[in-house]
């Protein structure tokens, strides 16, 4: 009786290179890496000098924030516009969960 074959994982690679190849590889490799190591220390140096313009930018708020005299007096001054003018509705009871047949058994 045979046995059953187990499955075979084949692994397909390429004609083997010579030197020429295994240089050019090497080559392209090693320009990779340092594109690469380049464009790292770009993006941190970038992230540094944006989070040191964000301090200087929040510490000036802050001093500008801290010399503008606060008055003590609690009044808060400010100007508004009226949009649209509306009259309040006095028809109503006080509380306005009491309907009309409540208000008229008082």
């Amino acid at each position: 009786m045979a046995e059953p074959q187990q499955p075979r994982i084949r692994i397909l690679v390429g004609p083997q290179t010579g030197i020429l190849g295994r240089i050019a590889y090497f080559a392209l490799g090693l320009v990779i890496l340092v594109a690469a190591f380049f464009f790292v220390g770009i993006a941190l140096i970038a992230g540094a000098i944006i989070a040191c313009v964000l301090l200087v930018r929040w510490w000036w708020l802050k001093r500008k924030l801290a010399q503008v005299p606060m008055p003590d007096d609690g009044v808060v001054e400010g100007e508004y516009r009226v949009i649209e003018a509306s009259l309040p509705d006095h028809s109503r009871a006080e509380d306005p969960g009491t309907s009309q047949q409540d208000r008229s058994r008082d």
